[in-house]
């Protein structure tokens, strides 16, 4: 019994290994060389790296579980909502999420002060989350993931390549300076990017979005004219801040600034 029960031991581990070829090379590359100490130099102009806010997926109970440490903030865009538009809110009630504090639950009345958007998870069995179905997360969620998702900034002479390493999605951020398209010529999950340095911060203002991901994994809604600002600031060797603002008229009645993310480098100890 006992080398059955270890033959499939074995045979678990390959099955990851071979099926989930991105989740194996980000474990190898945070397994190397772990040592990025905070004090060492930097260039703050220079985004290079591998940046994660490793954590289990976030709980339907705590907010806060989904990180590895308090200062990542949790999966989500934010708590401060601004208000939205009839078509904002009636979409968000279509999308029925299996994260956050259960709905109708004494544990979610007991959080009035964050917004009814987090406070409504339902069973995955009745859920619509369209990475259930495997579909594309959408640039947003993918930033904001903490489960074992690392992404990578590639700087190149007129572009900055951002890949995500488990869903091996990439986009290109040009900043050659450019504009972005007025109308793009199809919708694209990451949309159309363009990216600039203002003093120490990498702006990148993106367009062109496919309307049918979700925000975050709340399931906040966005549409096809959303826009988005992200600020990052490399403020030492084994951090990143981002700030994140989604301009959306069609959905909500002002712009909707993020809460601030603190993302460090997935290969510091």
């Amino acid at each position: 019994m006992r080398h059955r029960f270890m033959i499939a031991i074995g045979l678990l581990g390959s099955f990851v290994i071979f099926c989930c070829p991105a989740a194996a090379a980000s474990s190898q590359r945070a397994q190397a060389a772990r040592s990025v100490p905070s004090t060492a130099p930097f260039n703050p102009h220079d985004l290079s790296g591998v940046w994660g806010r490793f954590g289990s997926r976030a709980g339907r109970g705590n907010l806060q579980q989904g990180t590895a440490f308090p200062e990542a903030g949790d999966p989500g865009f934010g708590n401060d909502v601004p208000p939205m538009t009839k078509e904002g809110e009636e979409l968000l009630e279509s999308h029925k999420t299996g994260y956050g504090r259960p709905l109708g639950s004494a544990l979610a009345a007991a959080h009035p002060e964050e917004h009814i958007g987090r406070r409504r998870a339902v069973p995955p069995a009745v859920g619509n989350d369209p990475t259930a179905d495997c579909a594309p997360a959408g640039l947003t969620r993918n930033i904001l993931s903490t489960y074992f998702s690392p992404f990578e900034f590639v700087p190149a002479k007129d572009r900055v390549i951002h890949h995500f390493e488990w869903t091996n999605e990439w986009r290109e951020i040009f900043t050659d300076g450019r504009q972005l398209p007025t109308e793009p010529d199809i919708l694209k999950w990451n949309g159309y990017s363009v990216g600039r340095w203002e003093g120490d911060v990498f702006i990148v203002d993106s367009f062109g979005f496919e309307p049918t991901t979700w925000v975050d994994h709340f399931g906040y809604p966005h549409s096809e004219e959303m826009r988005l600002e992200e600020r990052y600031h490399r403020t030492a060797a084994d951090r990143l801040e981002l700030t994140m603002t989604i301009t959306d008229p069609k959905i909500y009645m002002k712009p909707w600034v993020s809460q601030k993310k603190n993302i460090p480098n997935a290969l510091a100890g």
